[in-house]
């Protein structure tokens, strides 16, 4: 039997320091971010800022959304994290304190070179060669560590777009992507599928790790859809999930996953919340390793079908299981189906909420001006 190696991409040496020759400048094309390692500035002049403080959002994620294992993902409306960024002239100027995090979480270290935040806001600091302020970062975590929601990478979203912010806004979304991939590749793996989506918001492909290219997906406006999320009382983090993950692959197994990959895209195109859900239903490859570490999964997946869903998988590395809909009142029918289920098979206590995708993104909330 014909096999394909199954890797998650690597972390390439650095966006941060050039090579002996230096990399070509970013290029955009409509709807299309084509992303590629920097130098250690991108900018001429040291900017200053624009606000004393900013405070931003970042909206939570569903990553692989089945068969697009770390190269789709989307963002969904209402749960996320946000920070607030103020000039601090008692911090060291070009550094970053992280002064308090609240929220679902207190034990995440405040430690900036340790925190998903702090690094994100460093790597943004860099970007902009920010060698003359100093910043202190408070933290609201309004997602829990180990979710399957991007927790981590909500929180590098808000912090590096709080950065940019602060600093009049210089950076375009793709370096912003970069800057939060540079926390993502310490706290979860070099995968963009939920940075991403947290910053530039709705669906987003993944074409290229290397060069980073990336793939606004746009759902039609007219269309409707819905995700049910239902979030158990049970963590898995995402190094012991993608631990998991086989190394091999047959080739039947590679042409379906991509057959319902490329299905998914073409169903976000459309608006076909229908097709979506089916291709979504249909992964082979990561889910079949995935469900049986999470308590009553199989038993959620079965139950949200059977009420309606048009289809259900693990969000992220999981717990979370995510369910497709188009219909708000017949996703919270489901979400309850699938609490129960989630207690029947895994004896594990869960929540439920309907929420919509979130079309903007990562983004500033309020503003106090110098």
């Amino acid at each position: 039997m014909a096999t394909l190696c199954f890797q998650a991409p690597s972390k390439p040496t650095s966006y941060f320091h050039p090579k002996s020759k230096q990399s070509p400048p970013f290029s955009t094309k409509v709807s299309f971010f084509r992303c590629r390692a920097s130098a250690h500035t991108l900018v001429a002049v040291e900017p200053e800022p624009v606000f004393t403080s900013v405070k931003t959002f970042a909206p939570a994620t569903v990553a692989n959304l089945g068969p697009g294992f770390d190269f789709l993902g989307c963002a969904v409306d209402g749960l996320g994290d946000h920070v607030t960024l103020r000039v601090d002239p008692s911090v060291r100027a070009g550094e970053v304190l992280i002064s308090e995090i609240t929220g679902t979480t207190t034990k995440l270290s405040t430690n900036p070179l340790r925190n998903c935040a702090g690094i994100a806001a460093i790597a943004a600091m860099k970007m902009l060669g920010i060698r003359s302020v100093g910043l202190s970062l408070d933290l609201h975590k309004g997602l829990p560590l180990g979710s399957g929601l991007g927790s981590s990478a909500a929180s590098a979203a808000a912090a590096a777009v709080a950065v940019n912010e602060i600093f009049g806004r210089k950076l375009g979304k793709e370096e912003l992507v970069l800057a939060g991939l540079e926390s993502e590749a310490k706290v979860s793996g070099y995968h963009a599928d939920n940075i991403a989506p947290a910053i530039m918001g709705g669906f987003v492909l993944i074409r290229s790790y290397e060069p980073l290219d990336l793939k606004p997906l746009r759902f039609p406006e007219e269309k409707e859809l819905f995700f049910v999320l239902v979030s158990p009382e049970f963590e898995a983090p995402t190094k012991k999930m993608r631990a998991a993950l086989p190394t091999e692959i047959s080739m039947a197994h590679h042409v379906w996953n991509s057959s319902q990959a490329a299905a998914l895209v073409a169903a976000v195109l459309e608006g076909d919340a229908a097709m979506l859900g089916k291709a979504l239903s249909s992964d082979k490859v990561v889910e079949p390793t995935r469900a049986p570490l999470i308590p009553g999964m199989e038993a959620v997946k079965k139950a949200a079908l059977e009420a309606g869903a048009f289809g259900c998988t693990i969000s992220g590395a999981g717990p979370t299981a995510v369910a497709v809909v188009d219909v708000e009142e017949k996703g919270e029918e489901i979400g309850e189906r699938m609490v129960e289920a989630f207690m029947r098979g895994g004896n594990l206590k869960s929540v439920a909420c309907v929420k919509k995708l979130d079309k903007v993104g990562a983004r500033l909330v309020s503003s106090v001006s110098r």
